[in-house]
């Protein structure tokens, strides 16, 4: 909670240094002294706006310092201001200070910490809720009404929000496949043409190596046709050397016993009939294997020029068309089961998506049960605060599909209708700032301790208003102030003689400059100050014995 606030050059203020205590505080003055001055410097340490005019005359800046109690471990203040970089240990007060130049330009600081001014905003949600008639957050804003509801039923979203994860989780599995497969599914017919074309040409392994062989002896064959015919004429016949050498041999052996060297002559002629009867075979082999054939050459060349193009089409070496086959196949393969697969993430995303359903909607159930009582609860304040005509409800609408979230499928807004017939509108469409003060406060008491910042403000919460209804705001905003701060401004005696502190805003005019001062009272002094609220501007004795019998009744 608030425990002091330090205003230099603010206005009318030139120096002012407060205390605040736990329980009611209330603050008082006449028309005119600076009450609103000290809430516009509350607010602009809770990020409002910076204006240079809230520069005092001829000082160069104004400077506001507000000192808050160090909220509880594991409060989410901590998460906020670890997340923007700010180092603060959990049980360290929270010292928030802010100041804007005469010549424009402002700075914020957070235990000495460098802050923005948005976030400056989004601490002081966490630490004061701030209810005026011209105040856009705390409890008229629709952002929070969820959060309210939930929080007065006691409504665990934990499930719920388990459940929307599981969900959320599905669908991005269920869309990345289903990319996938689309994807894929877009070369589905280029998969299916690319593999029946390379499996009716049935590449093989080596084959463009066998096919350009074959290709080059075939045309070597074609120019070396001339010489294998002549060879062939030389070696073969009757004639030919080979028939002459067998011939030869035949008579040497006839006679090789004759001599040693007619018999080593012999041995001699066998080894060269040997080795020409390789030779003719080898020729044989090579004339087998040049052998021009020009069907033959054009089916090879045929083969080999269609192999290649087709490695060329699909941008790979001829020799990888076959392993290009099985990847392609591989492929198709994997795309038919991503389209099994799509199937069964499908099933598990309408799976998790009933369970999201079952749970958001016991969930809708539980918050219109809540809604009903705190209707009833509210409905049960608003006659003590002269606001019996009107009614209060809470609208709890379903939200469409595309707007679910971890916290539910429902819409919750506080709604009002201030005369009878009236249709519902928000809490901020009242035109009465004084109405708007009480329905907040109606709704504060329903709401008890369920949630909210331990510091809240009420500026002329009493608007409009005096006696029995004074008393019945006066007595409620004591009860609201157990165990938590608050702080509201008043020109009603019933509302300052409730207070636990009260604090006295004047205004002081040496001739030439106005300056504002705050003060506390003792009991004496608030005895005369509720008797200046009473009377006016002559406080009378009756005055004085009226504010005695407030103060002693409470």
């Amino acid at each position: 909670m608030l425990t002091a606030l330090s205003i230099r050059d603010v206005v009318l203020i030139e120096a002012l240094d407060l205390d605040f205590l736990e329980g009611l505080g209330v603050l008082t003055g006449e028309t005119g002294a600076g009450k609103s001055i000290l809430l516009d410097s509350l607010g602009l340490a809770l990020g409002d706006r910076a204006d240079s005019g809230l520069v005092r005359q001829g000082a160069e800046r104004a400077l506001v310092t507000a000192s808050f109690d160090a909220p509880p471990v594991g409060h989410p203040l901590y998460a906020l201001l670890d997340d923007q970089g700010l180092e603060v240990e959990p049980g360290e007060p929270l010292i928030i200070r802010r100041q804007v130049k005469a010549d424009g330009g402002s700075r914020a600081f957070i235990n000495d910490q460098p802050a923005s001014a948005a976030l400056l905003r989004e601490v002081g949600g966490f630490l004061v809720e701030i209810h005026g008639q011209h105040d856009d957050r705390g409890l008229i804003n629709p952002k929070g009404h969820r959060l309210l509801l939930d929080s007065f039923g006691a409504l665990d979203v934990g499930e719920v929000a388990n459940h929307y994860r599981v969900w959320v989780k599905a669908e991005a599995a269920l869309a990345e496949a289903r990319a996938r497969v689309e994807s894929d599914a877009r070369d589905r017919e280029w998969l299916d043409h690319s593999i029946a074309e390379i499996e009716k040409f049935a590449p093989e392994a080596d084959e463009e190596a066998e096919l350009a062989g074959a290709r080059a002896d075939m045309q070597k064959g074609e120019k070396l046709t001339e010489e294998l015919g002549a060879l062939d004429q030389l070696l073969q016949g009757s004639d030919g050397a080979m028939a002459q050498l067998r011939q030869a041999a035949r008579r040497l052996d006839r006679i090789g016993g004759e001599h040693d060297y007619l018999g080593q002559a012999l041995e001699a002629f066998d080894r060269a009939l040997i080795e020409a009867s390789e030779g003719e075979d080898l020729l044989a082999k090579a004339a087998d294997a040049l052998r021009y054939d020009p069907d033959t050459l054009d089916r090879i060349e045929t083969r080999l020029f269609d192999l290649r193009a087709l490695a060329r089409k699909h941008q790979v070496q001829p020799d990888a068309l076959a392993s290009l086959l099985s990847d392609l196949q591989t492929r198709r393969d994997a795309l038919d089961a991503g389209e099994e697969g799509l199937a069964k993430l499908a099933g598990e995303a309408k799976t998790a998506r009933a369970a999201y359903e079952a749970a958001a909607q016991a969930l809708h159930h539980a918050r219109v049960a809540a809604a009903i009582r705190l209707d009833a609860a509210v409905a049960a304040e608003l006659a003590p605060l002269k606001l019996e005509a009107a009614k209060f409800r809470t609208a709890v609408d379903s939200l469409p599909d595309d707007q679910w979230g971890a916290s539910g499928m429902d819409r919750v807004a506080f709604e009002i209708a201030t005369n009878p017939g009236a249709p519902f509108a928000p809490l901020m469409k009242i035109a009465s700032g004084g109405e708007l003060s009480r329905f907040i406060l109606a709704l504060k008491v329903a709401l008890a301790q369920k949630g909210g910042a331990d510091t809240m403000i009420f500026d002329e919460i009493d608007r409009g208003v005096g006696g029995a209804v004074a008393s019945a705001i006066g007595e409620r905003l004591a009860r609201l102030s157990k165990g938590k701060q608050l702080l509201v401004v008043t020109h009603s005696p019933q509302v300052a003689a409730r207070g636990d502190h009260h604090l006295l805003i004047a205004k002081a005019s040496d001739g030439t400059v106005a300056r504002t001062g705050v003060r506390p009272l003792d009991t004496a002094e608030r005895r005369e100050e509720i008797a200046r609220m009473l009377s006016g501007a002559e406080i009378t004795d009756e005055a004085r014995a009226q504010a005695t019998r407030l103060l002693e009744r409470l």
